[in-house]
């Protein structure tokens, strides 16, 4: 072996779709950089696969359906999970935890549900539990977090972290084209799954927002703690509305450190269109890229940009995992553990504070914006800007408020919606990434 001091660190591959066919092919062809940066030869001991028929590019020793075997072999040292879901993906990793192996999972609804578990079965068998490739893809932004800024103290971390809808949107953004007839568009060029609904429903993000959050804040975030919205109702005249006031719409992935008047702090974590500046840097990722914007006291502010899915992008990020691993297991070392000591509640989204952007379709004549002015006073929500624009016998009004309790914004909106003066509420958005 020509590794520094012989050993080999034998590795399980669950799953060998898109990315587990790249983790295969970086694995052999660098293999020699590889064990130089481990301290030694990283090696598959198994590739476990649903139908082993289909994967004649594999060498057939390697191939197996025999999960749970493989996982718990003893000739294994390390178990890269690239097949995604929940069960049985859960038992095999606690399977293979509790033998020893240290764990790389890119699988972000696993970690978002139950990560917790995982910990605990890491922690008491003294082995890694790395995953970095379970959000953004090849960019490097949960080590940061959970190591280069574990003496710092992160106030919020917002970000773009699903391409589909990105991609979606910034091309709704530059052809005026509507929702439907871009996603099909996004599917007929791959960048759409056929069945979208993780994606557009923002399934997929908020999985990724609440392990962000997790460990942004050190508190324990699932995924239904996460406020989620997708980008199905977002149409071309909210884009041509945004695109009136200088700004354009994103689905962001928005956590957030609160403190209330009374100095005591919560986590808010959710997931919705939001308009935002074009002068903002998460304005002009587009694309199917990822950015997340990250705040902290010390660090100030920082980005995390690059691409945040497909085969080759995301196995580095697997990869990364996988050498820091075996370079732990090679010196008998063990990485970061699960920091969840701050313990924060989760702030209700009905009580975290937000901004909206309210188009109204309204009657042209006297005193419309006084009743509509009245109804955001009757809620205690400030306006910070109003427009309006007359056409024929209606008139179009909108109107930006101030930071308030998102329960106390959509309370205004219901009740202007049922005001005499107004003939339809048109739209409502959220807002970001500007002065409060």
């Amino acid at each position: 072996m020509s590794t520094v001091d012989g050993r080999v660190i034998r590795v399980a591959l669950l799953g060998c779709g898109t990315v587990g066919g790249e983790v295969v092919r970086l694995l052999t062809e660098q293999a020699e950089e590889l064990a130089a940066r481990a301290g030694a030869r990283v090696e598959l001991a198994g590739i476990a696969v649903r139908r082993p028929d289909k994967h004649p590019e594999l060498p057939p020793e390697l191939v197996t359906s025999d999960v749970t075997k493989l996982v718990t072999s003893p000739d294994v040292d390390v178990v890269v999970e690239l097949v995604g879901g929940i069960e049985p993906v859960r038992q095999w990793l606690l399977d293979a935890l509790k033998a020893g192996k240290s764990v790389v999972t890119a699988n972000k609804a696993l970690l978002a549900e139950h990560s917790a578990e995982l910990f605990e079965a890491a922690d008491a068998a003294g082995v890694d539990l790395y995953f970095e490739a379970a959000v953004a893809g090849a960019i490097p932004l949960l080590r940061p977090l959970r190591e280069s800024m574990a003496g710092d103290r992160i106030t919020r971390v917002m970000g773009i972290v699903n391409g589909t809808t990105n991609y979606i949107l910034s091309a709704m953004d530059s052809t005026g084209a509507g929702y439907a007839e871009t996603l099909e568009e996004a599917s007929r060029l791959g960048y759409a799954e056929a069945d979208p609904t993780a994606d557009v429903d923002g399934y997929d993000a908020a999985s990724k927002a609440a392990i962000l959050a997790s460990l942004a804040f050190h508190t324990r975030v699932t995924a239904s703690d996460v406020h989620r919205e997708g980008i199905a109702d977002v149409t071309a005249s909210d884009l041509a509305a945004a695109n009136v006031l200088g700004r354009t719409v994103k689905l962001l992935a928005i956590c957030e450190r609160v403190t209330a008047d009374d100095g005591t702090e919560s986590v808010s974590a959710r997931v919705h269109p939001v308009m935002i500046p074009r002068g903002h840097q998460l304005a002009g990722v587009g694309g199917a890229y990822n950015a997340v914007y990250v705040e902290a006291d010390a660090a100030g502010e920082l980005m995390f940009y690059g691409q945040g899915a497909g085969g080759a992008p995301t196995a580095s990020a697997v990869l990364g995992d996988l050498v820091a691993v075996a370079r732990n297991r090679v010196v008998g070392g063990r990485g970061p553990r699960e920091s969840a000591h701050a313990a924060l509640p989760v702030r209700p989204m009905g009580q975290t504070p937000t901004r909206y952007h309210v188009s109204l379709d309204v009657a042209d004549r006297a005193g419309v914006l006084a009743q509509v002015a009245q109804a955001f006073a009757g809620h205690g929500v400030s306006i910070a800007a109003v427009r309006q624009r007359d056409a024929n016998d209606t008139a179009s009004l909108v109107v930006v408020t101030h930071l308030a309790p998102d329960a106390a914004l959509r309370s205004t909106v219901d009740d202007i919606a049922k005001l005499d003066v107004v003939n339809q509420v048109v739209s409502v958005m959220r807002v970001e990434g500007e002065d409060q």
